[in-house]
């Protein structure tokens, strides 16, 4: 995948408004759930947007939390390798993003493997740098273009988690807004056949009309 070069104009305020929406405190409440549920030989990520983009952005985390959501034997993704090769990274977050919108996440909700992955190009000390050189050379790398929608699905994937209520939630519920569960109701025939015969008030209704101090058709009207 080709690197872009930073943003001017238009983009750059267009992805410092996205940037803006990043949530410092859900971060956190994310990073605590992760761990939790993944079990503790996952590390804990640098604190800030491009620590956190970092630790999800080789998929593995995000592969090994969608399967700590599924009973034993019943992983999503049944191989989860770390690799520094962008296509596998890129192919692990796929995998992730799939398991998750069959877990029940809306599609609408998930984030694009891009998202994650992919963003404005910037410069990181320690690698080789635009000359070739090594060492002290700063290297050309990616922050994620939009992490604020990357935390909307992880949120919603742990709200949905806790609503399941099947006991593979590892954490605190109230780290979660509550999602609204099915309310189904079952009427009787009867019930029903009595509801056809109502009429609704969009149909309007006659009820308190009355004729009086109407004149008769085509009578003047006295004027007293």
């Amino acid at each position: 995948m080709a690197n872009r070069g930073p943003s001017y104009g238009l983009s750059r305020e267009v992805q410092q408004k996205i940037d803006r929406q990043y949530d410092p405190e859900l971060e956190q409440i994310l990073v605590r759930w992760i761990l939790a549920q993944c079990g503790g030989d996952v590390a804990q990520p640098a604190p800030g947007r491009d620590g956190f983009q970092q630790w999800l952005k080789d998929g593995t985390v995000l592969c090994r939390l969608i399967n700590s959501l599924h009973p034993r034997g019943q992983s999503p993704v049944a191989k989860i390798q770390a690799s520094a090769m962008a296509f596998k990274q890129m192919e692990q977050i796929s995998q992730f993003l799939q398991a998750a919108e069959r877990y029940g996440i809306a599609a609408t909700d998930i984030f694009q493997t891009v998202d994650l992955w992919e963003g404005e190009s910037g410069w990181a000390r320690g690698g080789r740098g635009p000359r070739g050189g090594a060492g002290a050379e700063p290297a050309w790398g990616l922050a994620g273009k939009n992490m604020a929608c990357v935390q909307r699905t992880l949120m919603n994937l742990g709200s949905l988690a806790v609503a399941k209520g099947d006991g593979l939630f590892v954490g605190d519920p109230n780290w979660f807004p509550k999602k609204s569960q099915e309310n189904r109701r079952v009427f009787s025939e009867d019930k029903l056949k009595e509801g056809q015969s109502v009429i609704g008030l969009q149909m309007g209704t006659n009820r308190g009309a009355s004729q009086a101090g109407m004149t008769g058709y085509g009578m003047p009207r006295q004027i007293l």
